[in-house]
């Protein structure tokens, strides 16, 4: 079982805090900035800042026994990668974390309110399409 919730955190927290980090590596190492972190870097910052906080949240609630550390480990090495080896081309990170981050609140919030979890939260991938097909998959009355 894929659990999709788990990525999106990873997602969320190596996103956030490649945002909030980039500036500063940049201006260290004389790399390009693009217009946001050069002219407003406090939208790139608060925008990092809210996903790091929410995959962080998410690696809290899990707890270290169920993968929490594993998140933070993860999410720290995607930082690494997406900052050091794609310098500019983690600019696009500013469309990426936001999108994580929306995708993991939608897909934890019914946890925390008491509902049910969406399916694609955690479902296999397989069992979505087959859940799709409806009564097309064999073994099923209607043919």
């Amino acid at each position: 079982m894929i659990d999709n919730l788990f990525l999106l955190a990873i997602a969320a927290f190596g996103w956030g805090l490649s945002l909030t980090t980039y500036r500063l590596f940049a201006r260290q190492n004389g790399w390009p900035m693009g217009a946001l972190h050069a002219d407003l870097p406090a939208i790139p910052i608060l925008i990092g800042l809210f996903a790091l906080t929410a995959g962080l949240a998410f690696a809290a609630a899990r707890g270290a026994a169920f993968g929490g550390w594993i998140i933070i480990l993860f999410g720290i090495l995607l930082a690494v990668f997406w900052t050091g080896f794609l310098r500019v081309g983690s600019q696009i990170a500013l469309f990426l974390a936001p999108v994580a981050t929306a995708l993991l609140l939608v897909g934890w919030m019914p946890q925390i309110l008491g509902y049910e979890r969406p399916k694609w939260a955690t479902a296999r991938p397989a069992d979505v399409i087959l859940h799709r097909q409806g009564d097309a998959h064999p073994g099923s009355d209607g043919r």
